[in-house]
């Protein structure tokens, strides 16, 4: 018998997310060197998470 998700260790449930929330967008645009301070927060350019 099969366990249940809900009884799986919390290392195990951990996942890569592949959306992020603005204040992790422009901390990785800022990183990259595309966006400086001054720009508009909103409309940011899509992102993917890094590795």
């Amino acid at each position: 018998m099969s366990q249940h998700p809900s009884f799986k260790s919390a290392s195990a449930l951990l996942k890569k997310r592949n959306v992020l929330k603005r204040f992790e967008r422009v901390e990785l645009l800022r990183k990259r060197g595309q966006w400086k301070e001054g720009d508009r927060v909103v409309g940011l350019r899509k992102t993917k998470p890094d590795a």
